[in-house]
């Protein structure tokens, strides 16, 4: 069933209603106009299959931060590829030019840099402050440049960057060194003096 199957008894439906007031031939081609781009079948096909394979590549880094207990797991980095391949997919629907879609791809860029900053963390460990979620962070980033170029239409890209993203998360922890651990400051191990016992009473 296709489109235009759903589209054709939809607007029988509408015409067979009873027309008693002025404004319902305006509802009527108001509605046809805003599901007319239904008729364009090539167009919903290619929609779909771009926000699936960026749900599935999305889902693919998803699961490695999921893995690996992190907030930012799945559901985020699957919703993030597929609102930025939407976003420039629609831009592209449009016909913007190259300056216009640039425009609007810098402001997906931006906007998921906030959404990165949520995932670092700043806390005390050890008497000296630690950073963690840099890594989440710049997956969420890189999450949307493959939702980016999915909507684009590069999908060979989008492909084998979110593979050797995916080798790099789960790789490279087990070829980096181990960072030495400082030891700890005399301050910490020596032991608290005891305090000053009152003299004896008289």
């Amino acid at each position: 069933m296709t489109a235009l199957h759903v589209l054709v008894p939809l607007t029988a439906l509408l015409a067979s209603l009873p027309a008693r007031a002025a404004w319902w031939p305006q509802v009527q081609a108001a509605v046809a106009q805003e599901f007319s781009d239904l008729n364009d079948v090539g167009q919903i096909t290619r929609t779909v299959l771009r926000l699936l394979l960026a749900a599935l590549l999305g889902g693919l880094l998803g699961w490695e931060r999921e893995s690996e207990g992190k907030a930012a797991g799945l559901r985020t980095h699957m919703l993030t590829a597929m609102g930025a391949a939407l976003t420039v997919s629609v831009v592209q629907q449009l016909g913007a030019n190259l300056n216009e879609a640039s425009r609007v791809i810098q402001g997906v860029i931006a906007g998921i840099g906030f959404l990165g900053a949520g995932a670092i963390l700043k806390r005390q460990a050890g008497g000296r402050e630690a950073v963690q979620g840099l890594t989440t962070a710049a997956g969420i980033w890189f999450t949307a440049a493959v939702g980016i170029a999915i909507g684009l239409g590069e999908e060979s890209t989008a492909i084998l960057s979110a593979v050797l993203a995916f080798c790099v998360l789960t790789l490279v922890p087990y070829l980096a060194p181990t960072p030495k651990r400082r030891p700890p400051t005399p301050a910490s191990t020596a032991e608290p003096e005891p305090d000053p016992q009152p003299p004896p009473p008289p």
